[in-house]
């Protein structure tokens, strides 16, 4: 082996690089278990108070869980920007760690649709002809069924219906933002073009908007994307326990508006008095609870107060803070100990620390004194940057002026565009800003009006900028200049941009896990996890002894790569992805068992130790490569057009495989040089396994008739199945609500059918979900309803159905909430109709993509296409079968056998997966006919498949050693998942070697007939 030194240094290297990348995720494990304690505590001292005993039984668990959160929360604010680790942040720190998917973690997954027909309505003029309303319901009914962008089912619908009309006769260009020199004589192309920016620009200031929202939220780690050219924003929120309140927060329109200001030296006064009224307050207070003290032994809380005290003061410590109760300036002035004086002729009032926004904003909302009607306090959106300032801790009060009621001057429907521009003289960043003429007029005789004063941009309740009035404005164009970086104005134009956003979001797409499902995902598929790698690395020492407790360090190398690229790439791990993960042990196996397959045979032959572990790992390479890349090719599809967790087990799959590679050529190679080096023996099977296999003579190809009279015997009764039975479709497929739902004792599926059919007026499907206390209700109702409140209503018919089913009475606010409570609902998903088609959809283009993918590689790697067109037949021969076992067994089996996106991704895995023994199969035919050129064909197949026969029993052996733990222990949520897969394995193996094999076979002897015929006739 070249280069052993170089090979060592660098895998050296990049094992400490993922230990590091690793080390991440338990330092802000530690942390956050500091918080967790710290947050108990609090608990407990809120326990012992006598108002605690006033809450009632039923509310006191989401008291105490509100209580702990909030404490959580601001133990680990206090230190996200302290350095912890290396000079990195905590908030460094917890965005390097491994990401958890929503499955694993708890939270709400959304998908959010853009009207972009709504769009394209707000730009027509008020009367439009009845051609561009034919081409409307057209374009609309044609993106019901299609993924095209409604813009272009816009364009190809008029060129159908009104192809020689112009578009300008519909489509008010003034509403564009976009340029165009002769808005009388647009063409329709180029009408087309500035709705597409149109489009575009919604697209992006939706998206900035979502953001801006989720972020005030106060998400951990949010993921937000953008779906191409579909008008799809996609947002995952981890931790989220409210999921009525992220709807409302992510379908409300953007509001943008202008208001005028009051000055710090006008609200001074009333400011002065307020802290004054605080002070006399608090003394009040602290007199009475000093009365009372000396009347009440405090004996009963004092080991909590104690113990709460002690970790009060390593939080403070922490956070840089004094750790004594109060300071004299907080007693004299508890406002403005809090709150910052700016001073000056500004509408800031001053700065507070995020933690103390909450307390100001109750005491001006409470009535202590009286401030002017029209004063509105508003916080700014983004934190405060200065000298001397920490980042992200301190936020600007401002002073609105709500004029005679009627709020905001201005609204942002007024402004046309908004762009960043850099002055001529400074070259400061500066945005410029464009009004329509009504807008341009109210503009003028605002500006006018504040002259010397600041007129506040606010978004959504929050401010984005205060910039001064120089002079009074006409035209509708107007300049905001200040000491923007070129982010902020960037942000700051995309904001103006976003007041004109009328388009509508409504969520297509939705899922909710709770916390408590989340953990108990975790404790399953880490379990599944840790026995399936004992597993393996047992059975490869009890087999090839030595040589396997080498492929067992190479096994332990893989996962730590394999995670620490995981943490490096910020790919997220879900409950498939461990599956994933350990589907990627077999497959890092089959590597190492095709390498020692190879040595034994180079042993056999009577090579020397040291020559034939060289040649078996080079005549190993092209079977390892080749059958990997087979299944990357059906990763990556899979993760094109994936979504959600079934993503998460595509890139884990597609990562693992490559690192499964490396490290089985590598690490194994390098372990056996260093005990050839010391001329020691390495043995490559046991007592018990040397003859497994060995010298076998079987026929293979004298049964391949009986082989496909039982392969299509089989194929037949699945498709029958398909035809008449059906399938039991999840709801990403099939659109509806499904709830998971946990009762406080057990209930039977029939019982809860019965309830939910008297609710809601139709049957619904239900199913049991682990234990006789969970079960899965999957319903149509109201499926196809658009409406925001529809999904309130569903709830509430659920509640109403299961009530009764609760030994101890549940509220509706508990049965829906996903707080750490542990009945009612602990997960749902909602998927729309039209979602669910495209699902189908996506699901045969990826499943067709890879047969075609596959089919070409095989053909084009081994140079005919009679190779490729075997290891297709033999990949749609698995998956018939599988598909036919899901809808032969459904409803019949102890668990759900559900088609669904996992169901598609354990589909293409098996395409990917039994491929590789196709693959070593025609890569030992094709070395045979190199070696044996004048041997019949027939026998060159029968010596390729005896002579690969214990690689191929091995790999599936380990594949399924691991799958059938997965299906065991890795809980309900992929049981049908690991089922499938495991099937595809077993039938997959069969197929290499009793269809795929054949089929290859006699397509080649009649090729070769066919030409000795036409070379006898030339004759």
């Amino acid at each position: 082996m070249q280069s052993k030194g170089a090979i060592t240094f660098v895998a050296i290297l990049i094992g400490l690089a993922c230990i590091f990348q690793l080390s991440f995720t338990a330092v802000t494990y530690i942390h956050e278990n500091k918080a967790s304690k710290y947050a108990e505590e609090v608990v407990l001292a809120e326990q012992s108070k006598p108002s605690f005993s006033e809450i009632s039984d039923l509310d006191k668990a989401f008291y105490l869980d509100g209580i702990r959160t909030e404490a959580r929360k601001t133990y680990l604010d206090s230190i996200a920007n302290k350095k912890v680790y290396f000079g990195y942040t905590f908030k460094d720190v917890k965005e390097k760690e491994l990401n958890l998917g929503l499955d694993l973690r708890g939270g709400m997954n959304v998908m959010l649709q853009l009207d972009m027909a709504e769009l394209v309505r707000s730009c027509a003029r008020e009367k439009t002809t009845p051609e561009f309303e034919q081409v409307m319901a057209l374009a609309r009914s044609r993106a019901a069924t299609t993924h095209t962008d409604f813009i272009s089912l816009f364009a190809e619908a008029w060129n159908e219906i009104a192809p020689n009309q112009r578009m300008s006769f519909d489509i008010d260009l003034d509403k564009l933002s976009g340029d165009i020199r002769n808005k009388s004589r647009a063409t329709n192309d180029e009408v087309i073009s500035l709705l597409q920016q149109e489009a575009d620009a919604v697209i992006n200031n939706s998206y900035t908007v979502v953001e801006r929202r989720i972020n005030q939220f106060g998400v951990a780690q949010p993921n937000i994307q953008k779906i191409a050219r579909t008008g799809r924003i996609l947002v995952e929120l981890p931790g989220v326990k409210e999921p009525e309140r992220v709807r409302k927060l992510l379908q409300g329109t953007a509001s943008l508006e202008f208001w005028q200001t009051y000055t710090y030296q006008e609200i001074q006064p009333f400011l002065v008095e307020l802290n004054n009224e605080i002070r006399e307050r608090n003394e009040a207070a602290e007199a009475e609870a000093a009365q009372m003290a000396e009347t009440e032994p405090a004996e009963a809380e004092e080991s909590v107060d104690s113990e709460l005290k002690s970790i009060e003061e390593e939080l403070a410590a922490a956070t840089g803070e004094i750790s004594t109760p109060t300071s004299e300036m907080e007693k004299a002035n508890p406002l403005f100990a809090k709150l910052q004086p700016f001073g000056g002729n500004t509408a800031c009032l001053g700065l507070a620390h995020y933690r103390d926004t909450a307390a100001i904003n109750a005491w001006l909302r409470d009535t202590y004194i009286e401030f002017p009607n029209d004063f509105v306090p508003a916080w700014s959106f983004k934190a405060f940057s200065g000298p001397g300032v920490d980042p992200d801790t301190y936020y600007e009060l401002v002073a609105l002026k709500d004029i005679a009621g009627k709020g905001a001057v201005l609204d942002g429907s007024v402004i046309t565009s908004a762009r960043v521009n850099y002055n001529q003289m400074t070259a400061a960043a500066e945005v410029s800003m464009t009004m329509n003429s009504a807008g341009a007029a109210r503009w003028e005789v605002i500006t006018e009006q504040n002259i010397g004063r600041q007129i506040a941009i606010v978004m959504d309740g929050s401010v984005y900028s205060y910039p001064n009035v120089q002079n009074k404005i006409s035209g509708g164009n107007s300049q905001i200049t200040g000491r923007f970086t070129q982010a902020e104005a960037d942000d700051l134009a995309t904001v103006l941009k976003s007041g004109k956003l009328s388009t509508p979001a409504r969520i297509v797409q939705e899922q909710v896990v709770g916390p408590s499902l989340g953990s108990t995902s975790i404790k399953s598929g880490m379990i599944s996890f840790a026995i399936a790698f004992l597993l393996v690395l047992l059975y490869m020492a009890l087999f090839y002894r030595r040589a396997g407790i080498y492929a067992d360090i190479a096994l332990l190398c893989n996962v730590l790569f394999l995670f620490g690229a995981l943490v490096s790439f910020g790919a997220v791990l879900t409950l498939p992805g461990i599956a994933g993960l350990v589907l990627t042990m077999g497959m890092a196996v089959d590597a190492n068992v095709i390498i020692y397959e190879r040595v034994k045979e180079e042993l056999r032959a009577g090579k020397a130790l040291r020559l034939a572990i060289a040649d078996g790992y080079k005549n190993a390479y092209s079977a390892i490569i080749d059958g990997q890349l087979t299944t990357i090719i059906t990763g990556i599809i899979l993760y094109i057009f994936g979504s959600g967790a079934v993503k998460g087990f595509a890139a884990v799959l597609i990562i693992g495989i490559i690192t499964s590679v490396l490290t089985s050529i590598f690490i194994s190679r390098l372990c056996m040089e260093a005990r050839l080096k010391k001329n020691k023996d390495i043995s490559f099977d046991s007592p018990a396994t040397r003859n497994f296999l060995k010298d076998t003579k079987i026929n293979f190809l004298g049964m391949r008739k009986w082989a496909y009279i039982i392969s299509g015997a089989v194929c037949l009764i699945c498709f029958i199945s398909f035809f008449t039975k059906g399938f039991t479709y999840g709801v990403d497929f099939s659109g509806g609500r499904t709830y998971v739902v946990r009762f406080d004792a057990p209930v039977t599926p029939e019982d809860v059918r019965a309830a939910t059919m008297e609710e809601f007026g139709e049957a619904a499907e239900v199913k049991q979900f682990g234990g006789a206390s969970q079960m899965r209700i999957t319903t149509k109702y109201k499926v196809s309803d658009q409406s925001q409140e529809v999904d309130k209503e569903v709830e509430a018919k659920l509640y109403e159905a299961l009530k009764d089913f609760y030994a101890t009475p549940l509220t509706l606010d508990h049965f829906t909430s996903t707080l750490d409570n542990p009945n009612g609902i602990i997960s749902s998903d909602r998927v729309d109709a039209s979602v669910a088609s495209e699902m189908q959809r996506d699901a045969i283009i990826a499943v067709i993509l890879s047969l075609i993918a596959i089919f070409g590689y095989i053909a084009i790697r081994f140079r005919n296409w009679t190779w490729g067109f075997g290891g297709v037949v033999s990949l749609i021969h698995n998956t018939i079968i599988v598909v036919g076992f899901f809808s032969i067994f459904t409803g019949i089996l102890p668990f759900t056998l559900d088609v669904d996106q996992q169901f598609i991704a354990a589909v293409l895995t098996i395409i990917g997966y039994s491929i590789n023994d196709n693959v070593v199969i025609f890569d030992r035919i094709r070395e045979y006919r190199g070696l044996y050129p004048t041997r019949p064909l027939r026998q060159n197949v029968n010596e390729a498949l005896n002579s690969t026969l214990s690689r191929t029993i091995n790999t599936a052996l380990t594949t399924l050693i691991v799958l059938i733990a997965i299906a065991i222990f890795g809980g309900e949520s992929i049981r049908g998942f690991s089922v499938a897969l495991a099937l595809g394995v077993a039938v997959g193996t069969y197929s290499s070697i009793f269809v795929g094999t054949p089929v290859m076979y006699d397509l080649n002897v009649r090729k070769d007939k066919k030409l000795e015929e036409k070379t006898a006739k030339k004759k």
